[in-house]
């Protein structure tokens, strides 16, 4: 019995290490930024802008209208529903914009957009979802540039992410596995590249 059991756990780690080394595989024929940057003729990048595919898993860097690097992205627990309230675990669909930079977050670096925007909170609105008040103070906070308050019912605190202390297993999972909170996240070698080309105001459509 013992050995059954002991033949079991050995076969579950093998399995486990057998698809770590294939995403490292895998991950092994991915370009740099600066690789990309070289192979479209540029230098430096201009009107950074970003747009990520929910349905493709895939987050796409531009430089005005030219697409220069794609990275594989993972998003909220809860994949098939829109952001609506927080909590929900849900990734927002929308246009944002990043408002913060965090280079000392848990998930090693993120970049916060201005989820929930005006149009999330009117809508919002509109469902009964948040009051008047949260409202208010959702689109002053707009209006000013800054982030949303994180205290209304429509949650805050989403944006792009690494994977922090367990980037070497989750980054080589040769399968999605969508983990987060509503946020996007991909590897700190990849959002490294993503802080090095953008800045606050920079621009994030999430379809």
């Amino acid at each position: 019995m013992l050995k059954n059991v002991i033949y079991f756990v050995l076969s579950i780690v093998l399995f486990f290490f057998g698809m770590i080394v294939y995403g490292v595989i895998l991950n092994s024929a991915e370009i740099t930024l600066a690789e990309a940057m070289r192979s479209k003729g540029f230098e430096t990048l201009e009107n950074v802008n970003i747009i990520i595919e929910r349905s493709k898993y895939s987050l796409n860097l531009y430089s005005d209208t030219t697409l220069v690097k794609s990275y594989k992205v993972v998003f909220g627990k809860n994949e098939k529903l829109k952001k609506s309230r927080a909590n929900d675990h849900a990734t927002p669909v929308g246009e944002y914009r990043i408002c913060e930079i965090d280079t000392a977050n848990i998930y090693y670096k993120f970049l916060k957009l201005n989820y929930p925007n005006e149009k999330d909170a009117s809508e919002a609105l509109q469902n009964g979802i948040i009051d008047r008040s949260e409202f208010i103070a959702i689109t002053q906070a707009q209006k000013k540039g800054d982030c949303s308050p994180s205290d209304t019912n429509l949650g805050a605190n989403i944006g792009i992410q690494g994977i922090g202390k367990y980037n070497a297993i989750f980054k080589n999972l040769p399968f999605i596995f969508n983990w987060t909170n509503g946020s996007i996240a991909l590897s700190n070698e990849n959002i490294d590249e993503l802080y090095s080309v953008v800045e606050l105001g920079t621009k994030v459509v999430i379809k």
